[in-house]
């Protein structure tokens, strides 16, 4: 039985492709469920995001994997086969690390990949499709996931416009409790930054939106962590003054925050310190702005520079995280063929005492008809121990064949090792 990854992501698949044959959950789970009476194929998780689709599984065969993830989206296995990529064992092993440990992603580090690879495992957990060996594997890998964050810088420095914002705010003011912030616009920019605001733990957000019902989307979606304000776009300018940080995304021909509404919100806020962010283009906050005491004014080229300056110190990171990896991976694979040799150890030592039971009794029983105790202790202890060795004798002649000799050397070396001890022992 290997272990087998297979998949496909925004490397080696078209979005057309990745969405034929992506999952929902409700999908999967009712899909999962079926697979769990199959008994050629009942181990497997699958990840699925907007970037890749991926089967993990314990199984004979990788075409039987791929079969099933072409049939469960009902298109053509030939299809897929120029875009799946396929890992056995050690290289499945240390790509799942690097897809937790967001090594694998679109944007180098993401940390929400390690809550989706989280669920899915959950997901085909309830499915009852996840093996202890399986488990085994996915547990490791957050562990290496977990290593790669803590100890590394590869998911320390912001990347996106959304998240660059958030580290901003916490850069100018110390205390993200205390914090009010204002986003103008909700669309996808500004819903970013006001969800990594909430996730900070900022005191309250304010929505400024042309229309209520994408306001109240995103109130909706942020509301279980931060208080929220919905406020109509006619009111922004009196409400200024109420925002310790701005973050404006309209998508406006014309500037929707001017020099004159800024200098009136200060005087307002008793010229409390104010950081303004303008993600538009055409801009949104008049310019001149910036020159106000105690107002910090960012654009969209001052935060790029600082996204492409923070992807570079993490694209220095990922290589010491990818050494990380791929050491745990060994580490995984090591604990695996020492827990399957001791298995063996065990049967073998089980044999050894079925051996022994077997020869005493028949020493009692001589002993016993009035035969010589001496001898038969002999016969007892020369039998046992031809039976103890003969296993070992046959190991040593078959890897005496083999034309690579350092099999041989290394158990001859090993056993060598044994004897030299015992003999101190003695000593």
């Amino acid at each position: 039985m290997s272990f087998f990854a297979l998949g496909v992501n925004h490397q080696t698949a078209s979005v057309e492709l990745r969405e034929q044959v992506a999952f929902n959950p409700e999908k999967l789970t009712q899909l999962l469920a079926e697979q769990s009476q199959n008994h050629d194929l009942n181990d497997m998780v699958v990840v699925s995001t907007c970037n890749r689709t991926e089967v993990y599984a314990m199984s004979d065969n990788a075409d039987m994997v791929m079969n099933w993830l072409a049939q469960a989206n009902g298109i053509d296995v030939k299809q897929l086969f120029n875009h799946v990529y396929r890992y056995e064992n050690a290289q499945a092993v240390t790509h799942l690390m690097r897809v937790a440990s967001g090594l694998d992603s679109l944007m180098l580090g993401e940390p929400q990949i390690l809550g989706q690879v989280k669920s899915a495992l959950s997901l085909a957990k309830d499915a009852h499709t996840v093996s202890p060996s399986l488990n085994r594997i996915f547990e490791y890998a957050f562990y290496a996931a977990k290593r790669v964050r803590s100890e590394t810088a590869v998911g320390s420095h912001a990347v996106s416009m959304g998240y660059a914002v958030a580290q901003l705010a916490l850069q100018v003011f110390s205390k993200p409790e205390k914090l009010t912030v204002m986003v103008v616009a909700a669309g996808e920019m500004n819903s970013l930054v006001a969800k990594h605001l909430a996730e900070m733990g900022v005191g309250k957000v304010l929505i400024c939106n042309r229309t209520a019902a994408r306001a109240e989307t995103l109130a909706q979606e942020i509301a279980h962590r931060v208080d929220v304000e919905i406020i109509d776009f006619s009111a922004l300018a009196e409400n200024l003054y109420r925002a310790d940080v701005i973050s404006s995304c309209t998508g406006s021909l014309h500037q929707v925050i001017s020099y004159a509404d800024v200098k009136i919100a200060l005087k307002k806020r008793r010229y409390q310190q104010m950081l303004l962010v303008d993600l538009a283009v055409p801009r949104d906050i008049e310019p001149k702005v910036k020159s106000l005491d105690g107002v910090y004014l960012y654009g969209v080229d001052d935060l790029q520079s600082v996204i492409d300056d923070n992807l570079a110190q993490r694209r220095q990171a990922a290589v010491e995280a990818e050494v990380m990896v791929n050491q745990l991976a060994t580490e995984l694979l090591t604990q695996q063929k020492v827990k399957k040799a001791g298995s063996t150890i065990h049967a073998y030592r089980e044999q050894g005492e079925v051996f022994r039971q077997e020869e005493l009794a028949l020493a009692m029983t001589r002993m016993a008809n009035g035969e010589n105790a001496e001898q038969v202790l002999q016969e007892f202890s020369h039998r046992l121990t031809q039976k103890l060795l003969h296993p070992t004798s046959i190991l040593l002649r078959e890897a005496a064949k083999v034309e690579d000799p350092a099999y041989f050397e290394m158990l001859q070396e090993g056993l060598q090792e044994v004897v030299a001890k015992r003999r101190k022992a003695k000593h």
